[in-house]
């Protein structure tokens, strides 16, 4: 019997009786980050790494049971040995590492490989199975280096604010949000923040983390505003009806999505690995066998088998990562 298998409720470890990131209320619940699709509500205990336990705590309010790790710190539960590791996406977020009978098994949640100064960079770890997400498992998903990215926002930004424009930039939070705001060049202008980013930006200051400084209003001029990509439409962003729209994520490398919402401009940003770094994060882990749970796992699979390696999908139920 396998370490971990696939079951109705998600990803289960039975000789420590636990789920991983769970898509339905279960006994115990091993978080790897705070997005709503991996921290279900409902479940008696959670598991999560120390650093997101304060964004953990606004998907699932004050009264769900909280245990934390620090990074590397290794827990028995049951006949299992699990450890958290930095897999670079957002604050706090983790990957687990569980094993028995020096079997062992990573289960990464989402990462990234490239420099965030807003959360623990990634770290690869050994392990004879690994579990990968593929969010942007496609050879076409390859990302600029990230100054090469700002230099356009910032270039972008200082355009509309000659023109007398506001910007509107969507961005996902927790997460991509607040990489801008450490990343972004606040003399070029004041900065608007929604007040879903402003929720959880507090949390990534009270860690000590350097977030340009915002507001949560604006003057309805030519400032910079940033916004969740929920709230496209939004009454909120009423006051910004003549701004130009642009977004930063890694679904920006393709026309779709930038034509489907309407924007002005996309920017080629991702808190997840592209697929170099897919390979590289595979190579990395020298796993003798791949699960790959969710996003573009057929392409990913494929290549895979081709090059030699044990691969399968496996479905998991959960959402398309805006980021």
């Amino acid at each position: 019997m396998p370490l971990l298998e696939l079951r109705p409720d998600g990803i289960y470890c039975a000789a420590g009786d636990f789920y991983i990131d769970p898509w339905a209320p279960v006994d115990r619940a091993v978080i790897t980050h705070a997005h709503a699709d991996r921290a279900q509500r409902g479940s008696h205990r959670y598991l999560t790494a120390a650093s997101g336990t304060a964004l953990l705590g606004e998907w699932l309010g004050p009264e769900a049971a909280v245990q934390t790790l620090d990074y590397g710190q290794p827990l028995t539960i049951g006949d299992a040995r699990v450890s958290l590791h930095p897999a670079g996406h957002i604050l706090g977020s983790a990957q687990v590492r569980v094993e028995q009978g020096g079997e062992v098994w990573v289960v990464s949640g989402d990462y990234q490989l490239a420099a965030d100064s807003t959360c623990a960079a990634f770290e690869p770890v050994v392990c004879h199975t690994f579990v990968t997400e593929a969010n942007f498992g496609l050879p076409i998903f390859r990302w600029p280096a990230e100054a090469e990215v700002l230099a356009s926002i910032h270039a972008w930004w200082r355009g509309n604010r000659e023109a007398g424009r506001a910007s509107v930039l969507y961005a996902q939070a927790p997460g991509m949000a607040q990489r801008l705001l450490a990343t972004l060049d606040g003399s070029i202008g004041p900065i608007v923040v929604h007040p879903e980013i402003e929720r959880f930006s507090r949390h990534y200051r009270a860690q000590g983390v350097r977030l340009a400084a915002a507001a949560e209003e604006g003057s309805g001029n030519a400032e910079l505003v940033l916004a969740p990509p929920a709230a496209h439409g939004d009454t909120w962003l009423r006051p910004w009806a003549h701004a130009s729209h642009a977004m930063a994520s890694g679904w920006m490398r393709i026309r779709g999505p930038r034509r489907r919402r309407t924007l002005d401009r996309g920017f080629v940003l991702s808190s997840h690995a592209d697929w170099p770094g897919l390979l590289a994060t595979i190579e990395g882990t020298r796993a003798e066998t791949i699960w790959v749970t969710h996003g573009q796992t057929s392409p990913l699979v494929r290549w895979l088998a081709e090059h030699g390696r044990a691969a399968v999908a496996i479905e998991a139920h959960y959402a398309e990562d805006e980021a």
